[in-house]
């Protein structure tokens, strides 16, 4: 079946309604990452990262270990993108990783929580956690009152520690999300646990087994990330409230590198019809552009001119 010319606008019109280019508040080098490191990047078995895979300070073999695709090559991880080992593109994401927590502090400590998230609905702003024995046992949720451009950053002085199956519910935003946890020391997620935002880690961070960032970046900036059958979505997170927000970059802008960040203009949630609403416009569209075609056809034959004989 052949669409004709003046259906395709209709048509891509429909398809680009449910999504927009979100504005990214990390810097494009690092943005690509998915997960960097300082000095190591280990893995045990099938973690799968989408985004580039990187150590800032180690270029040897013993660099990253437990990948294909990098100088030890010894898998079983593998990583959706580029590899850098110590060379000048993951220096400067490095670079551009401590600038990215240094504008996060400027935005100062905002609302002091307790030191257990669990049972929270937070509504988009700026909080201050301390440190304990897990800032997270349970579930808590992230509720972006209907703004695409919602921004939540977590101001971790100490440590960030998250129990085995813990959970991060993000709700009721969209594509120009972003959440990010600025971690004065080292970040552990627990085993099983979904988790969901950029983890800026002064010093390194460790996944345990079967840890889900289904959204974001787990990024040290002096030591290690350590994994464990893990994944890591700092691209398109399908199937979470912010897909397309690029790994949940978006929410803040800054001017400069290193800068104060200032808050993305509100944008409404835009409703994205389910699967078989768009099957149903597809066919709609389809039948309009058979009858277009047809039409010629049935008005030189079958319909009779005023001329002709009936």
């Amino acid at each position: 079946m052949k669409i004709t010319p003046l259906i395709w606008p209709l048509l891509l019109g429909m398809c680009g309604a449910a999504s927009h280019a979100a504005d990214t508040f990390l810097a494009p080098e690092l943005a690509s990452f998915a997960v960097l490191s300082a000095s190591a990047t280990t893995n045990t078995n099938a973690t799968v990262l989408k985004g580039n895979l990187g150590v800032s300070n180690n270029s040897s073999i013993t660099g990253i270990t437990g990948f294909f695709g990098t100088l030890a090559n010894d898998g079983p991880g593998l990583a959706y993108g580029s590899v850098h080992q110590g060379d000048s593109f993951s220096s400067l994401a490095d670079f551009q990783l401590n600038s990215a927590k240094s504008s996060l502090s400027l935005l100062g400590p905002g609302t002091t929580l307790g030191v257990d998230l669990t049972g929270l609905t937070l509504a988009p702003g700026i909080y201050t956690v301390s440190a304990g024995t897990s800032n997270l046992t349970g579930a808590v949720t992230l509720d972006g009152g209907g703004n695409a451009n919602a921004f939540w950053v977590f101001q971790m002085p100490s440590t960030l520690i998250t129990s085995s199956s813990s959970a991060i519910n993000l709700l009721n935003t969209g594509s120009g999300a972003g959440v990010y946890w600025n971690v004065g020391s080292s970040a552990t997620l627990g085993a099983n646990s979904n988790f969901a935002g950029n983890v800026l880690a002064q010093a390194s961070v460790t996944m345990n087994s079967g840890v889900n960032l289904g959204c974001g970046r787990a990024l040290a900036h002096t030591g290690a990330v350590t994994m464990i059958g893990d994944t890591v979505n700092a691209g398109d997170c399908l199937g979470t409230a912010a897909a397309g927000s690029f790994g949940l970059s978006g929410g803040l802008s800054v001017s400069e590198i290193g800068g104060l960040p200032t808050a993305l203009a509100f944008s409404p949630v835009s409703p994205v019809p389910e699967t078989l609403t768009y099957l149903m416009l597809l066919a709609g569209v389809g039948l309009i552009g058979l009858v277009i075609q047809l039409r010629p056809a049935f008005g030189a034959s079958a319909f009779p001119t005023s001329g002709q004989a009936a």
